[in-house]
Formats: C-alpha cells, structure tokens, sequence
C-alpha cells in the first residue's frame, strides 16, 4: 500500500465516528435483504477493518523502524574524542571503538525489532561496515551478503556491499573472493567501474599476475575517459615496471 493511497483512505473516512457510520450502514441494508448474504457483507466489513488497522500498524511500525535507524546513522556520524567537543551536536565516543560497537548495537536492534523493513536493510549495511572497522570479519562478511542476497535490481547501495565484501575478504587473505566481489561492481553500479578496475589490477598484482594487472592498466585511460582515477593508474603501471 502506497503513502498516498494511505492518505486517499484518511480523507475519505476523515470524521472521528466514521467507521462506524460505514458499519451501521451497512447492518441496516442487510437487515431489509435476503439471510444469505449476510455473512458475505459482515465478512466486508470485516476486512475494511482490518485492512484499516493493518494500514495504520504498517505506517506506525515504518516510523518506528525510520527513527531507529536514524540513531544508527546518527552514531556513523559521530565524533571520537576524550574530551567534550563544545558546539558538536552528533553524538561523541571516547574511543573509534565504542563508536563502532554503539552502531551495531542499535543496528542489530533495528534488525531484531524490525526485520522485513527497508530501515533493516540499510541499518545491515551500517552494521557490516561497523564490524569491518572492528576487524570482524565474518560478521562483516555475514551482513553484507546478507544485504546483496535481499537486493533488488537497481539497489544503488548494492555496490557498496560487494565492495565491503571484497574488502573483507582480502583482510581475510582470500584474494581471489575479493577480486571476484570487485568485478560484480560495474553490473551493480557503472560509476564506480573505474574504482574497481583499479582495485582489480591491484589485486591481480598481489597474487603475482603482474601481467594480467598491466593489461587492466595500460587500458584504463582509453577504457576510462572521464575517470579522475588516470593519474592513480598511471602511478599503479609505473610500481608494477610498465614501459609509458
């Protein structure tokens, strides 16, 4: 149900007693009408009822779930420092890690509270970043997959849990998980197609396929024209002893 078909029903039925205006309405016509129906329109009114208070649970419950994901965000956007920040309104932690633990304890919550709501979804991906800054690496690994299982065509933050899942898996020292997440980007985002290049040649080069990387790179500018990242791939080219 849509926010504004959810509008459209408040309008129509706006009087305070109106619902049961409808209800009584309709216990008089079936009163003057054949038996046999009446189960049929008391069953409709019935569902009116119920269809109303489902909408009105759907919207409470998105603005629960909206405002705890507003904490998990608002903890993203927080300060570290020992001592008090005089006119910082975001929330200050003592240290990178309280901060982090702070955004996966709310985030879970999200998640627990509210599983099958977008907030849940996006509040994943906070916790999976959370957790890959606190050297967690299965749990990142986890929510993010998670995130990319549950994505929809067109996610434009689906990117970014294939690029987290690349990350974690090359801390792990699976770089050959980690070169496959990077080639799932262009699919998912073409903007940052450059940026996985790059990452690609990189890792390449890790695992000793230094002429696999040079091919990406000695590529990059004509592959990539608009790229602010040429200057990056020419420095990459030049540390892997590539004739310019």
């Amino acid at each position: 149900m849509t926010k504004n078909a959810v509008e459209l029903t408040r309008k129509d039925m706006k009087a305070p007693d109106a619902f049961q205006v409808v209800a009584g309405k309709a216990a008089g016509w079936v009163a003057g009408h054949q038996k046999h129906i009446v189960a049929a329109v008391v069953g409709a009114v019935a569902l009116l009822a119920l269809a109303l208070a489902g909408m009105s649970w759907r919207e409470s419950s998105e603005k629960a779930a909206g405002a705890g994901l507003f904490g998990v965000l608002n903890d993203a956007d927080g300060q570290v420092s020992s001592v008090p920040l005089p006119g910082v309104t975001a929330p200050i932690f003592p240290t990178a890690e309280a901060q982090q633990k702070a955004i996966v304890e709310k985030a879970t919550e999200v998640q627990r509270a509210y599983p099958s709501s977008e907030a849940a979804r996006t509040a994943t991906l906070a916790a999976a970043e959370a957790h890959l800054k606190l050297s967690a690496y299965d749990a990142a690994l986890a929510d993010f997959e998670s995130y990319l299982a549950s994505a929809k065509a067109g996610d434009s933050l689906a990117f970014l849990a294939s690029e987290g899942v690349a990350r974690a898996k090359e801390a792990k020292g699976d770089l050959a998980g980690a070169l496959a997440a990077f080639e799932q980007i262009p699919s998912l985002n073409p903007a940052y197609a450059d940026r996985a290049a790059l990452e690609r040649a990189r890792l390449l080069a890790r695992q000793g396929k230094a002429d696999e990387a040079k091919k990406i790179l000695q590529s990059f500018n004509q592959d990539f024209k608009d790229s602010q990242a040429k200057s990056e791939a020419e420095q990459q080219l030049a540390r892997l002893g590539a004739a310019k």
